[in-house]
């Protein structure tokens, strides 16, 4: 047992995946609820071995979801994902969805 864990500095319980919204509508509220669950269930089982933040957002006049996932370091490019660019927190992969049933958004 740890009785000092703020002295112990290799251990790191940040989880892997944070999440973040700017959603202008109501339109994805329950789909983005399920998506960031998903992602919180992928922090609890370990399925990931480094730091990346998602954020979900709509942009005024635009029914789609916009995606941007942001990685402080490279990975690999998968289909279907704009990036990477690069930004002052790391590389960044974008992507929208339509409306389509949740399953598709995976």
């Amino acid at each position: 047992m740890i009785e000092n864990l703020h002295r112990v500095k290799s251990i790191d319980a940040s989880p892997a995946i944070t999440t973040n919204q700017a959603l202008l509508t109501t339109a994805w509220t329950a789909d983005v609820k399920v998506l960031e669950a998903a992602l919180s269930r992928c922090n609890v089982e370990g399925r990931l071995n480094g730091d990346c933040r998602v954020v979900f957002f709509e942009v005024a006049g635009d029914s789609q979801l916009h995606v941007n996932v942001i990685h402080r370091h490279l990975t690999r490019n998968m289909s279907g994902w704009a990036g990477p660019g690069r930004t002052p927190d790391g590389l960044i992969h974008n992507r929208t969805f339509s409306r389509a049933p949740r399953y598709q958004v995976f």
